[in-house]
């Protein structure tokens, strides 16, 4: 009993040193620094997005509690839940397909109404099929997000093909109609009406693949925000939004815009977020864009460089008071046509490469400030205040017009073609303009006859042609010849 007794004394001395010890191990665990994290720091999709990250669906519809997602085991599933909003039959069916499966969406009696939370890969078809050629004949959505709630949203790493869909967010609020965060986003042959007060497509990181696709976006926010997203777009009509495309382009990326439209609401600059058609601005890594053969309109600025490697080749900036704005970055403009009410390109840092394209309505072919560097050669004007003729004096009294060239510019006379105009602010229905510059009796001076006075007033004259009319003979008073 004795023995007990100092054994258990001897445990209740030695519980403070114990304690003593625990304490000064969880003091030094908590000050010692983590040399792991400061040789390897966070990656992109572990650092805190701050206010990127603006969708917590949580905060807008606290009844809104979808069950928990399971593996599910059906290859193909077919869902027909047009006109019954709130069964959360749409949510049962993602839930039902197996990795890799199908899910086939039919909404005869109406769109469907849910959240297509994605955290598995795969292919979603509307069963009704969907041509962008035909938009207008679509007016009844396949699917239809909830209020205040997304349309769909993809998991990161997950992988998913959406065919044939037509999305509506009517009551978006600010919530994207399409959400991905480091997820792969195939749109092929779909479209999308979107009323909110964000971005009607939303990709941070991954990939976002856009092909044959229509968004009619009713938003101040970018139509289409791509944040380090791969993106590649084909084919892509865009119309509606404030801001057309934003791109922040990744390391080691090349994001492609070919053979797309996107046309602004022509709104002011005064007030609210700028009207750009495509901004790329500049992320902690270097990237590059291509855009090809795509139609930028109706934007105050067509395009906005903000540091990126950018190259345009065929396209068309039209309506527009700034074609392209290069704030800093690299610019190579090539081939393509431009029209704006100010400056055809302003550079006010970076680097611009300006060849072989067309101007029009400009009253600035080119603005630079001292931090930035302009090479242009081969580019055409049609431009009423660049392209006035001048005048000087062949003989006394008789003047002949001319044009001086520009940095890299020439004028061209004559009236803007009209099937270009077709191509470029026809697209938004404006009536047909002449931004090309017309002389008085310029065409008959070309045959030979007439000549100009020092005002530029034709003056015809048939008696002479070519070059007699500067030097026209005449008889004297006692019949001679002289010459004026």
């Amino acid at each position: 009993m004795a023995a007990m007794v100092v054994a258990a004394s001897g445990v209740v001395l030695s519980l403070p040193d114990t304690a003593q010890a625990q304490s000064a191990a969880r003091v030094e665990s908590q000050t010692r620094p983590n040399f792991g994290v400061l040789i390897d720091p966070p990656t992109r999709g572990s650092r805190s997005r701050g206010s990127a990250r603006r969708w917590r669906y949580n905060d807008h519809r606290p009844d809104y509690r979808p069950v928990p997602p399971r593996a599910g085991g059906e290859e193909i599933v077919l869902i027909d839940c047009g006109g019954n909003p709130g069964t959360g039959a749409v949510e049962d069916a993602v839930r039902r397909v197996r990795p890799g499966g199908t899910l086939i969406i039919r909404a005869r009696g109406g769109p469907c109404v849910g959240w297509l939370n994605i955290d598995k890969p795969m292919t979603i078809i509307g069963e009704s099929g969907f041509d962008p050629r035909d938009w207008a004949r679509h007016p009844t959505p396949t699917l239809q997000a909830p209020d205040g709630l997304p349309c769909m949203t993809v998991a990161q790493g997950v992988r998913v093909e959406v065919r044939d869909m037509l999305f509506a967010a009517p009551r978006a609020g600010d919530a994207a109609c399409i959400v991905g965060y480091g997820a792969e986003i195939i749109l092929n042959r779909a479209g999308m009406r979107y009323v909110g007060d964000e971005a009607a497509v939303y990709a941070d990181g991954g990939l976002l693949d856009i092909r044959n696709v229509v968004i009619e976006a009713q938003t101040v926010a970018p139509a289409i925000v791509a944040d380090g997203a791969t993106l590649t777009a084909y084919e892509m009509v865009i119309g509606g939004a404030q801001v057309g495309l934003e791109l922040t382009p990744g390391a080691g990326q090349t994001a492609t815009i070919s053979t797309s439209t996107l046309l602004g609401v022509e709104a002011p600059n005064n007030f609210g977020p700028r009207s750009i058609g495509v901004i790329i601005r500049s992320g902690r890594d270097y990237g590059r864009v291509e855009i090809e053969n795509t139609a930028i309109c109706g934007y105050v600025e067509g395009v906005a460089i903000e540091g990126a490697s950018v190259a345009i080749t065929g396209s068309r900036i039209c309506k527009s008071e700034k074609g392209v704005v290069l704030y800093n970055g690299e610019l190579r403009l090539a081939d393509s046509r431009v029209r704006a009410a100010s400056v055809g390109v302003a550079a006010a840092s970076g680097r611009a490469v300006i060849v072989n394209n067309s101007f029009s309505g400009v009253r600035e072919v080119y603005y630079s400030e001292d931090r930035s560097n302009i090479e242009a050669r081969g580019n055409k004007v049609w431009s009423r205040s660049l392209c006035r003729a001048r005048f000087r004096e062949r003989s006394r009294g008789r003047y002949e017009p001319y044009w001086s060239p520009g940095q890299g510019w020439e004028c061209v006379y004559g009236s803007y073609p009209r099937d270009r105009w077709a191509d470029e602010d026809g697209l938004l229905g404006l009536e047909y303009y002449d931004d090309g510059y017309t002389l008085d009796g310029y065409d008959y001076f070309q045959s030979g006859y007439g000549y100009y006075d020092r005002d530029g007033r034709y003056i015809r004259d048939d008696r002479y042609r070519g070059d007699e009319r500067w030097q026209p003979e005449r008889r004297g008073l006692f019949g001679g010849r002289d010459r004026r």
